[in-house]
């Protein structure tokens, strides 16, 4: 693993058109090993194209997407980049709602063996460990014995972070994790995304302006599929680029 600090992802000059549409417009961004980042900008900005490239799912036309010392992603599939410790959390939840928040963590586990096995075999000590852990900082562990379907919009976020957090990726790209959330659950999500910053890297899509606050970490501002402005949410938010075409006051 790379040391605190050093490049984790790096993406130069990259462009992706569909249709004649630039999605993204020579966009460069690098994310060091350890840190948190929130992306921000408007519908159609290029973010949703932007995971989709880190992940494998669209290919650029052009530049470079390169992961950890040397690994250039553009040449490899979704499968093996999620091997290689890219996870993502979409916007909308997708949790096994017949199975108990417990059995959802055990399923994601890092482990290759199957379903009907995972769930009929839980005498390993380790992972019930790591469940605990995982469920202490989703703050899931009074509600372990609970089905997916019965947990709130929020508790199902937090449930697939924690999903997310079993296949113990180095990346995590998380899609909106306060949209449709109470303020106290957003207040909770940005104190359990703090938690897993301090040993992993993650990136943060998202509006909502006060959770971005919360998260108080670099800003990176999008627009028209390019970087428009980065710093602290202070700094691009006093950006008059950026009021124009995202703020709007």
């Amino acid at each position: 693993m790379s040391a605190a600090g050093d490049t984790l992802l790096y993406l130069d000059n990259v462009s992706v058109s569909f249709d004649g549409f630039k999605a993204l417009n020579a966009l460069s961004l690098v994310i060091a090993e350890g840190e948190m980042r929130a992306i921000i900008g408007p519908n159609g900005a290029g973010k949703t194209t932007m995971m989709d490239v880190i992940t494998g799912k669209t290919r650029p036309d052009m530049g470079t997407v390169s992961f950890g010392k040397d690994t250039d992603l553009t040449k490899l599939d979704e499968a093996a980049i999620a091997t290689l410790g890219i996870g993502r959390k979409f916007q909308k939840p997708t949790v096994f709602e017949s199975h108990t928040v417990y059995d959802n963590i055990l399923l994601a586990l890092d482990r290759p063996r199957g379903v009907l096995n995972t769930l009929f075999d839980k005498s390993n000590g380790a992972d019930h460990k790591r469940i605990d852990e995982i469920l202490e900082i989703t703050r899931l562990g009074d509600l372990k014995a609970e089905l997916g379907a019965n947990l709130s919009h929020g508790q199902k976020q937090w449930l697939e972070i924690g999903m997310l957090l079993a296949q113990d990726p180095m990346l995590l790209l998380v899609d909106e994790p306060a949209a449709g959330m109470t303020d106290a659950e957003t207040a909770e999500t940005a104190r359990l995304l703090k938690e897993i910053a301090k040993d992993h890297s993650v990136v943060v899509v998202e509006h909502d302006m006060d959770f971005v606050r919360d998260l108080g970490v670099k800003v990176t501002v999008l627009h028209e599929g390019r970087v428009l402005a980065e710093g602290s949410l202070d700094q691009v938010s006093a950006n008059q680029e950026v009021i124009d075409v995202y703020l709007g006051r």
